[in-house]
């Protein structure tokens, strides 16, 4: 299923919902390739008339109704003792109990609109509507990439890169980059807390619906990454993947983490350790880069698909009250977002400098 929005007489101004369901998918198709966070999170499509968050739940088993057992032991362990559930002949055994945990997002509505006067209207010789719809298109994805990617940076289960592949407590001690033997302690890190590889992930096009892949952990990180990716041993590049399809700004893959950029990926500007050869803004620390390595479920979120993910709106200039030679028209968008993380153990922030 998608976002459901319900039509109304006058909802998407002076367009019918036929057109708007148009424009919605010239939005949609535009701004896929930018939705890099949309592709591996766990999505859960919002319902019209509900509330303004969203709920993730998940199952797990107890053996007994303590109250001291939590499911972040149950996530990370996964303890299930043999000699627990043995049968004794004749004995019925005392049995598990299915328990749930409920995890909730906060929603967040976003919007932006374009005015459009009938002087630009009348004589320009572009297409202005559809020009206006690009650009509403790449920034509603860029604006909904950008709140994901600050709900993934409160995440607590961090690695920060020191010298010689040694992990450092501070992101101002910060003064190595990624290699070979910091992915491997991450990747270790995240098959000890029983964190599953990413198999599925949700298809780059306006239609809502996933896709298998070959299992695989994904890392996403800013382009100043890539020259510190391409020499790490073992990279194989996207285009010789061969049968196996490349996502867009797919790097490429090292043993099972496969790589890919954003530029919505920020650093924080000089907070690492002394620059050495690494990129620096101010040419004393080095930058630090947030890289996600993340598995199966790590977070969830809203996703941007479907005829009601985002509802367009188009105005005519009109003579009104405000308005009363039909000098001013708008092109708008809006839409509803949120994201959340799941499993703090099952998503690895590392802090890293790029090399310059």
């Amino acid at each position: 299923m998608a976002n459901i929005t319900k039509y109304t007489p006058g909802a998407f101004g002076d367009i019918s919902p036929r057109t708007a369901a148009f424009v919605v998918k010239e939005l949609l198709d535009r701004a896929m390739p930018y939705l890099v966070f949309e592709k591996f999170g766990q999505t859960k499509p919002l319902p019209s008339n509900s509330t303004q968050s969203i709920k993730f739940r998940r199952y797990f088993l107890k053996t007994t109704f303590s109250d001291g057992y939590t499911p972040a032991e149950y996530l990370k362990s996964g303890n299930f003792d043999p000699a627990t559930h043995q049968l004794t002949e004749g004995v019925t055994p005392d049995g598990s109990f299915l328990n749930s945990e409920d995890i909730s997002a906060a929603l967040s509505q976003y919007g932006d609109k374009i005015t459009i006067t009938d002087v630009i209207m009348d004589t320009h010789e572009d297409n202005v509507l559809k020009e206006a719809t690009t650009i509403l298109a790449e920034q509603a994805a860029l604006l909904i990439e950008k709140t994901r990617f600050q709900k993934l940076l409160t995440g607590k289960n961090v690695f920060r890169a020191g010298a010689a592949d040694a992990l450092v407590s501070t992101r101002d001690a910060v003064v190595g980059t990624m290699t070979i033997g910091l992915q491997r302690k991450i990747v270790r890190a995240l098959k000890r807390n029983l964190a599953r590889p990413i198999t599925s992930v949700v298809k780059s096009t306006a239609a809502y619906g996933t896709e298998p892949i070959a299992p695989a952990f994904v890392c996403v990180c800013h382009p100043d990454m890539e020259p510190v990716i391409r020499e790490m041993s073992g990279f194989v590049p996207a285009e010789k993947y061969g049968s196996m399809p490349a996502w867009e700004t797919e790097l490429g893959k090292v043993e099972d983490v496969r790589y890919l950029t954003s530029t919505v990926v920020e650093s924080w500007a000089d907070a690492g350790g002394a620059k050495g050869s690494m990129i620096s803004t101010s040419g004393t620390s080095a930058d630090v880069y947030p890289m996600f390595f993340l598995a199966k479920d790590a977070y969830g979120l809203v996703p941007l698909k479907g005829a009601g993910s985002i509802t367009p709106m188009v105005v005519n200039p009109k003579p009104s009250d405000s308005d009363p030679l039909a000098q001013r028209g708008h092109v708008s968008w809006k839409a509803w977002s949120g994201s959340i993380i799941l499993n703090e153990s099952w998503m690895v922030r590392a802090e890293c400098a790029a090399i310059n």
